[in-house]
């Protein structure tokens, strides 16, 4: 029985069995998006079934019409595609859970490592270029990954890249919490009155080799999967969200996206440091509490729930369709906004077979290369970067010295000054492209008055808060300076005391005098305040009573600080911080309009490697190298240097402004030249002009002027 070859419906059909009529080519397959009678545009560019199908055909007894696109568009896995999933089948549903798996990127590689870093050198034994290593085997998979993720999952099925990807993730969670299973109960040994004054004190240098460092390779091989994991997600999720909303709407779902990963991190830092308050071995009793510097807390909970969570979110991405329902308006509607090379090979890029294969990869990366736009981007998001991850660092650590805090109190302080103004500036440069419709030129010139802003803001750290001063580190026990700035923790007041210099425990003096230990402070006894629960050292002879002749008395802990500079410098902290991030969405959205569309998921892998490579993993390295020249006191574990204990806060402030300013001078230089570089097309190309409609056909070129304004659909 011979089929009708137009679906005209100008006549009735009345078949004994059911037909199946599939839905008709896309845009590009039939030369065709227009109505040859109106000249008018068919929805979405594409013949619905109604549009496509006469009404006597349609209604026809026996004839059931099903749309070839709509089941290719589907969200669901395999054949399986219910009803109630297509309500998710939007580009909010995907945001959702792509939210989701970056909150718990960000709450997992940012949060709990950086909180459990300490705890898990103590249990197993590490030392810190050992726990070095751990952190950096992200960034070098990440490395070692992005080319080829980019290249070929940005030509491919987006979601299913990005499905596999957080599952990987979610196994590198559970991976890295495993050696707390295979390994025995940690063991403390320790006494009450470990620290005070007492003769003929002794501490093995030697202890026998545990083997526990060689867990180290589980913790590597457990952040080289989130690294391999996380790949997909900051590329080829970005430009998924792109690819399937509204040009204008593209830099506010980029902006929610990446500020939930920044939220991940606070959460991180809070739910982690509740956990490391619970002892490793649950349900044993001790006779230590947190503030000992012997206590290991349960720091593999978090990743437990964390790569449970993972695995879960994972499933509903993995159902998504390789693009959304309606997203090919936006492809055809789209304005190319493509940096134009003087030679034209940018042209290249509009063919809808490039990039497919692994011959057109030098291709590929040499177009990019042509692009000096790109390049300088590149270079200015790798300096902002470098900054980031410095102040994620050891921004805790600044406030710590600064403030004379705890290492608990300085990390809750700096979360209150990220989460505003790291996602709040996150946010808002989503928002400030989206609300003035602004294109690639106006959104560089947008980074680069952000980056002066930061510039003019970290002159701050011209200011400093005073040392408090610590006995034997910044002053003589009897008050007065230091010859020739010699370290001197011993005097006539503790010779007798035998103190260890492995134990470092401060604790502040009735006389406001920070002493090294309470045993550096000649005191004998120790008890519990009732009122705050910490410890309480009695008959300290290096300590003077105040009002009373006698020995006086220290408590646990640093001695609080009385800067009166502190509420100004949180606050330009704070703009520094909020600028620095505010041009981050901004400059992401920028590298994705200079180049084809074709090369948007293979473009932001190499900004991601130049980024990591120049900025992510030297970042620490450079501030911290800055950061350890101003040291007054190093961590001395028999003979061997370890961390620094003590900070001379006006070095700090001197070391931190000159490699802010060196950083922030080579943005906004970067920033600038990407802009006075940048060559959009020579004339204003109409909606649908895109290198890259899906089907590359010219022929809509022709027909542009009757194509409806974005905004308007």
């Amino acid at each position: 029985m011979a089929k009708p070859h137009h679906l005209t419906g100008e006549n009735g059909f009345h078949f004994s069995q059911p037909l199946v009529f599939p839905s008709p080519s896309a845009v590009g397959e039939d030369s065709s998006a227009f109505d040859s009678a109106s000249g008018t545009p068919l929805s979405n560019g594409t013949p619905s079934g109604t549009e496509s199908c006469g009404l006597p055909l349609c209604e026809a007894k026996g004839i059931k019409y099903i749309s070839a696109e709509q089941e290719e568009l589907a969200c669901g896995w395999g054949g399986f595609t219910p009803g109630c999933l297509q309500l998710f089948n939007t580009s909010k549903g995907v945001l959702f859970f792509l939210c989701v798996a970056s909150f718990l990127q960000g709450m997992t590689v940012n949060g709990f490592i950086n909180t459990v870093i300490t705890s898990i050198e103590r249990r197993f034994d590490l030392r810190s270029y050992q726990s070095g290593l751990i952190a950096s085997s992200y960034d070098i998979a990440a490395c070692l990954c992005l080319t080829f993720v980019s290249y070929f999952g940005g030509n491919g099925h987006k979601p299913r890249w990005l499905g596999w990807g957080v599952l990987v993730m979610g196994l590198g969670s559970l991976l890295f919490a495993l050696p707390h299973f295979t390994t025995g109960r940690y063991e403390v040994r320790s006494s009450a009155e470990v620290g005070v004054c007492a003769a003929n004190q002794s501490l093995p240098c030697a202890a026998a080799a545990s083997g526990l460092s060689s867990y180290r390779f589980v913790f590597m091989l457990g952040q080289f999967l989130h690294g391999m994991g996380a790949t997909p997600l900051y590329t080829l999720g970005v430009t998924y969200l792109d690819e399937n909303v509204k040009t204008n709407y593209s830099p506010v779902y980029i902006a929610v996206f990446y500020t939930a990963a920044i939220l991940g991190p606070a959460a991180g830092y809070l739910v982690g440091g509740m956990f490391l308050n619970i002892y490793t071995e649950i349900g044993r009793e001790i006779d230590i509490s947190p503030e000992n510097t012997l206590w290991v807390g349960a720091w593999w909970i978090g990743f437990l729930g964390a790569g449970a969570a993972s695995l879960l979110i994972s499933i509903p991405i993995l159902g998504y369709p390789q693009r959304l329902p309606g997203s090919q308006r936006y492809i055809v509607m789209r304005v190319s906004e493509a940096h134009q090379l003087k030679d034209g090979s940018h042209k290249k890029a509009s063919d809808p077979d490039f990039g497919k294969t692994v011959k057109d990869l030098p291709r590929s990366v040499l177009l990019l290369l042509k692009n000096p736009t790109f390049i300088f981007l590149c270079l200015a998001g790798a300096t902002e970067a470098t900054l980031i991850a410095g102040m994620s660092t050891f921004g805790p650590k600044f406030l710590e010295s600064q403030f004379s805090l705890s290492a608990s109190e300085a990390a809750t302080l700096f979360g209150y000054l990220v989460v505003p103004a790291g996602g709040g500036g996150t946010f808002l440069g989503g928002f400030l492209v989206n609300k003035f419709k602004l294109r690639c030129s106006g959104i560089i010139k947008l980074c680069l008055l952000c980056t002066v802003s930061s510039l003019l803001a970290i002159f701050i750290f011209f200011i400093h808060c005073p040392n408090m001063p610590m006995a034997g580190v910044t002053q003589m026990y009897n008050g007065s300076t230091l010859p020739g700035g010699q370290l001197n923790l011993t005097a006539v007041c503790n010779a007798e005391c035998g103190c260890l210099q492995e134990t470092y425990s401060p604790v502040c003096g009735s006389d406001d005098v920070m002493y090294y230990s309470p045993c550096h402070a000649g005191c004998r006894k120790v008890s519990e305040n009732l009122r705050n629960g910490k410890k309480v050292y009695r008959e300290c002879s290096c300590i003077e009573k105040t009002l009373l002749l006698g020995p006086g008395e220290a408590e646990a802990g640093k001695c609080t600080s009385p800067c009166a500079k502190r509420t100004l410098l949180l606050f330009f902290m704070f703009v520094v911080i909020l600028f620095t991030f505010l041009s981050s969405i901004p400059a992401l959205t920028a590298t994705l309009r200079c180049v084809s569309d074709r090369q948007k998921s293979f473009a932001l892998g190499i900004q991601w490697i130049v980024v990591r490579t120049l900025g992510g993993i030297p970042g620490p390295i450079a501030f911290g190298s800055m950061i350890d020249k101003s040291c007054l006191l190093w961590q001395d574990q028999c003979g061997e240097q370890g961390s620094c204990y003590v900070y001379q806060n006006s070095a700090m402030s001197r070391y931190t402004l000159v490699t802010g300013l060196v950083y922030k001078v080579l943005g906004t230089t970067f920033f600038t030249i990407a802009c006075v570089l940048y060559k959009p097309p020579l004339t204003e190309s109409a909606p649908g002009s895109s290198d890259t409609s899906e089907n590359g056909n010219g022929d809509l070129q022709e027909t542009k002027p009757s194509l409806p304004a974005e905004e308007d659909i």
